[in-house]
């Protein structure tokens, strides 16, 4: 499997009182991401398919990926708190040859992106993320089954555009 996980863009501030799932990308935001995404289509890379925390800024940036996504986008629960057994299954669905990306948010991306390469999530702080960054793995999607090919920040995409 080739994976790909991507941290929502740029968000705005909750207003008071809004929940954290609702806040939207900020017009900077969305405009920086798909500086990104135009870096990321000039890479050649196709995305067949594209699972997004269920949340409106990740939901938002899955939208954004319309000019590399040439297959649905589908809301993923899993994405939404720590990882665990619901992701590494959802996953484990995919045929072997899948190129998959996911999109959400931080901590949990560096922490299934430890998990996956070093079977444990305490690795964690060795895989951040920006806001708009990737990360791209290969392997088997299982603990400790996948390796780092390439870790993307949005400054270096937007230079490829």
């Amino acid at each position: 499997m080739e994976l790909f996980l991507v941290r929502h863009a740029i968000a705005l501030d909750a207003h008071p009182g809004q929940d954290d799932s609702d806040r939207a990308l900020s017009p900077f935001g969305r405009r920086k991401f798909s500086e990104s995404v135009r870096g990321i289509r000039r890479l050649g890379v196709s995305l067949p398919a594209v699972l997004h925390s269920p949340w409106r800024r990740a939901a938002q940036t899955a939208a954004l990926l319309g000019p590399v996504a040439t297959g649905p986008l589908e809301a993923e629960p899993a994405l939404v708190g720590p990882p665990g057994k619901a992701i590494l299954a959802r996953l484990a669905r995919f045929p072997e040859e899948s190129v998959v990306a996911l999109v959400g948010h931080e901590p949990w991306l560096s922490a299934l992106v430890a998990l996956l390469v070093c079977g444990e999530a305490r690795a964690s702080s060795s895989f951040p993320f920006e806001k708009g960054g990737w990360t791209q793995l290969e392997g088997r999607p299982v603990l400790g089954g996948m390796r780092v090919r390439a870790v993307l920040p949005p400054r270096v995409l937007r230079r490829l555009r």
